[in-house]
């Protein structure tokens, strides 16, 4: 996991997809999605502004 995945899957959250599908589309575990959304991982990172679907 990287911030700018991080990043990615804050934006994909935003954008309102279901962790189960942003797992499938970034190819980390549910849990992983899930820390990002809680704030346990990355919590200063702001949504990333480019390419979502890549």
């Amino acid at each position: 996991m990287t911030p700018e995945l991080a990043a990615r899957i804050k934006a994909l959250l935003d954008y309102g997809l279901s962790q189960q599908d942003i797992a499938t589309i970034t190819g980390v575990n549910q849990g992983r999605v899930s820390e990002v959304n809680t704030g346990m991982r990355f919590p200063g990172i702001e949504p990333s502004q480019g390419e979502l679907f890549n």
